[in-house]
């Protein structure tokens, strides 16, 4: 039988493997794997010695008994039986804008259906949230924003969940669009059971997505840590519905702490189905969204930050439109030249 020295020789492997034992946004997990790699984080979790680290005692004692060789096994050959793929940083389809949660990213990524919709620039992503108790009002309008998004060949992100988030789903596939469903728990046991042919619609004409392996089960947790992967995943954030605590506002908490823009869709005052949306609204921390030309402008505006920012690394922070603004004062080189 193979040792967990033998099998995380394997990066892929000891990614498995920290998936497994570690509970999602585990930083220092994600602090030991970007220190000394992921098999030699796997090693120092087994080892007789305490790694490092204020917390390394506590970290150790949590993963140690976590770690078993045939569970690993099992997992593996769950991920092959049921036709997934694991992701992990370096590969082709790995989304480089879930690099922005720093330590807290996933170790790795489980994957049914068509992972290339990861790898295009994250202004192409929009997620679209909100009550799981929804209205008649917030369906409704979440299918005609989705539908627009489809058309403007956007990818259309949600959790998967009852409300708005099924609706977001639905309204792309039949519209012929993307869509992704990132989802709290095992891909093996689709959560909520209602959405079992919803989601395995989706990881065939889409993409679903987890970082938990299979077998693994939805709580509170992984429900709230799937709002940092819909945040990271997404150029934009929007909020269709929202009670004035929803699990939605998590995900736009996060999206904000990213610096990517929320949006919110404003409801009826009498409605307590949009008073997280209001909520946002009134404390400035999302733009109001009254049809898709604003949620096209947060995304454009993701885009623009990001050549900036690929400009100014290059040392190219003068745009060339610029020029004759830097340039007033300076004498003319003359008519003709």
């Amino acid at each position: 039988m193979d040792t967990i020295n033998e099998m995380v020789a394997d990066e892929r492997t000891a990614r498995i493997i920290l998936a497994i034992a570690s509970e999602p946004g585990d930083s220092v997990t994600g602090r030991m794997i970007r220190t000394v790699g992921a098999t030699e984080t796997v090693t120092r979790a087994v080892a007789n010695e305490v790694p490092a680290g204020p917390d390394g005692d506590t970290w150790q004692r949590r993963l140690a008994p976590r770690i078993d060789v045939t569970q690993a096994q099992r997992v593996i050959a769950e991920t092959e039986r049921h036709g997934m793929r694991v992701l992990i940083p370096g590969d082709a389809d790995w989304p480089l804008s879930i690099n922005a949660l720093g330590d807290h990213a996933p170790v790795a990524l489980w994957a049914k259906g068509d992972t290339a919709l990861l790898s295009g620039p994250v202004w192409d992503r929009l997620t679209v949230t909100g009550a799981r108790a929804s209205t008649g009002y917030g369906e409704h309008v979440t299918a005609e924003l989705v539908q627009s998004a489809v058309a403007d060949s956007r990818a259309v992100l949600s959790g998967g969940a009852y409300g708005i988030d099924g609706a977001a789903h639905r309204t792309a596939l039949a519209s012929g669009g993307s869509t992704v469903a990132v989802l709290a728990g095992g891909m093996d046991r689709p959560y909520p059971a209602g959405h079992t042919e919803l989601l395995a619609r989706v990881g065939t004409d889409g993409l679903l997505l987890s970082e938990l392996p299979p077998g693994a089960a939805p709580t509170k947790w992984r429900f709230l840590q799937r709002g940092r992967l819909l945040a990271a995943l997404s150029g934009t954030v929007l909020i269709a519905e929202a009670g004035y605590r929803s699990g939605s506002l998590h995900t736009a908490a996060r999206a904000i702490e990213l610096g990517r823009p929320v949006g919110a869709i404003p409801g009826p005052l009498t409605s307590a189905a949009s008073a997280g949306c209001h909520r946002l609204l009134r404390d400035g921390l999302g733009s109001i969204i009254t049809g898709y030309d604003d949620i096209r402008e947060l995304l454009h505006g993701v885009r623009d930050g990001a050549h900036r920012a690929v400009r100014e690394r290059a040392g190219l922070e003068a745009d060339p439109l610029d020029q004759e603004k830097s340039g007033q004062g300076r004498r003319s080189p003359g008519p003709g030249l």
